[in-house]
């Protein structure tokens, strides 16, 4: 069966694409048939993995907007996942939405043309909990949740859990929440830690190992159009991700 996971934090900048670009790409090294789907109109996942966001013809947004199916727009990466794209126009999918009846249920509606093909899917959801997000969260089966190890960072962490409470009430009531995955973390400072402890103890929620180490070599990736699994697979942050992929692929077969 497949997993579908959106990676979501209403925060920017918390490495939500870097996590959906390596965990997918870890999990396609394991194996498994992957797709990734990009729903940020600021279309930073797209570019990552080498796809020119100006030079689509087709993107999510079309998808969205009911012009073609989900198999037409998905594109195949370099580094072996498929690729669902996002362009600035899927802003004007948000927009468009908010008078459709059902809206909440757009994505999931165009993901069951294609989702049986994979056993992993893995949503990067932008920053905001507009009503893409909400589709993210009516779509998957599990949230997870990048967390940067700074007080300022996990302020919202209440209120993306608010936000998934009511969809488990409303839309989505099998919608669970997988954890919280540190990223730029940096475990030589007590404040570091004590964040997440905070985090683990107020919200009782758990706190996903290993930490993703803040490395130049992620900021770098992109730059080429490949995961950081490709650009520099023996760091450290290349194996935080495959160890997460390990667990969740254990995971996957307890269950």
């Amino acid at each position: 069966m497949t997993r579908t996971i959106a990676v979501a934090n209403q925060k920017g900048g918390v490495a939500k694409t870097t996590t959906v670009a390596s965990l997918g790409v870890a999990l396609d090294e394991l194996g498994y048939k992957v797709l990734l789907v990009d729903l940020d109109p600021q279309a930073c996942l797209t570019f990552s993995l080498g796809v020119d966001p100006d030079q689509l013809e087709l993107s999510l947004h079309d998808v969205l907007m009911g012009r073609v199916g989900a198999a037409m727009a998905i594109r195949t990466t370099h580094d072996g996942v498929d690729l669902l794209p996002s362009h600035i126009d899927l802003t004007g999918s948000e927009v468009a939405l908010y008078d459709k009846v059902g809206r909440e249920h757009t994505l999931a509606n165009a993901l069951d043309e294609v989702r049986a093909a994979y056993d992993y899917v893995l949503i990067d959801c932008s920053p905001s909990l507009g009503v893409l997000t909400l589709n993210a969260l009516t779509a998957a089966d599990d949230v997870l949740v990048p967390l940067q190890c700074e007080t300022l960072s996990h302020r919202g962490v209440g209120q993306l859990l608010e936000t998934i409470g009511e969809v488990q009430r409303l839309t989505n009531p099998s919608l669970r929440v997988m954890g919280v995955l540190p990223t730029l973390f940096d475990g030589r400072t007590m404040h570091a830690r004590a964040v997440l402890a905070d985090v683990a103890d107020r919200y009782q929620v758990k706190v996903l190992e290993p930490p993703i180490t803040r490395s130049v070599r992620f900021a770098e990736a992109p730059a080429i159009g490949h995961s950081v699994l490709t650009t520099a697979a023996g760091s450290k942050g290349a194996a935080a991700y495959r160890e997460l992929a390990r667990w969740l692929a254990e995971d996957e077969a307890a269950a």
